[in-house]
């Protein structure tokens, strides 16, 4: 293995104009200055189903979730950034995990192999006053049971829609510092784990 930690960024929403979207790449512009690799996914390149056993059953795996599931297994961490959906996670985003938590290849079951020793860091965008910290508080807890190492440092933006400039950077500059920091971090310590 490469001593160059690799992370996979994204982001939960699947806007074209999302705020998240820039948010995540803030981060990965951090995680690079640390000297990682950043791959930016964007999962409407990556369309799929609503997870579904039946389906799964009839048809077997879509090719997409094995595309998924290679992205995450070949990179030794994780940017995501989320908006807030009814005080939860995006719907997005959970069956991305869900589709991606599922055994392929002949793995056994549980072995949760595209997230089992990842590193993670997590950050919001919203137009509420709390940022998107509520939906954030559900992924820690999603990440962490499938053995994800969750950092504890995380970013929530709150009123978002006048946080960015057109640049994508953020008005404040000690925000845009500490969303950098996460992927610094991010990569620092998947270095060092995967080292």
């Amino acid at each position: 293995m490469s001593d160059t930690p690799r992370i996979l960024a994204f982001s939960g929403s699947a806007r074209k104009e999302s705020l998240n979207k820039r948010l995540v790449q803030i981060a990965a512009n951090g995680a690079r200055t640390a000297g990682a690799e950043v791959t930016y996914l964007d999962f409407r390149d990556l369309p799929l189903p609503l997870y579904d056993e039946d389906l799964e059953k009839e048809r077997g795996i879509p090719e997409n979730v094995f595309k998924l599931k290679e992205l995450m297994k070949s990179h030794q961490g994780f940017l995501i950034s989320s908006p807030e959906y009814n005080s939860s996670v995006t719907p997005l985003l959970k069956n991305a995990i869900d589709w991606a938590s599922r055994p392929t290849d002949g793995e056994p079951p549980l072995s949760l192999t595209a997230f089992t020793d990842k590193v993670a860091g997590l950050m919001s965008a919203s137009p509420g006053g709390l940022g998107g910290l509520r939906g954030l508080i559900h992924l820690r807890s999603i990440l962490g049971n499938i053995r994800v190492l969750v950092l504890p440092d995380q970013v929530a933006v709150t009123k978002a829609y006048e946080a960015f400039n057109p640049d994508g950077t953020l008005k404040d500059p000690q925000q845009q510092k500490l969303v950098e920091e996460i992927g610094v971090k991010v990569a620092t310590v998947a270095a060092k784990l995967n080292g």
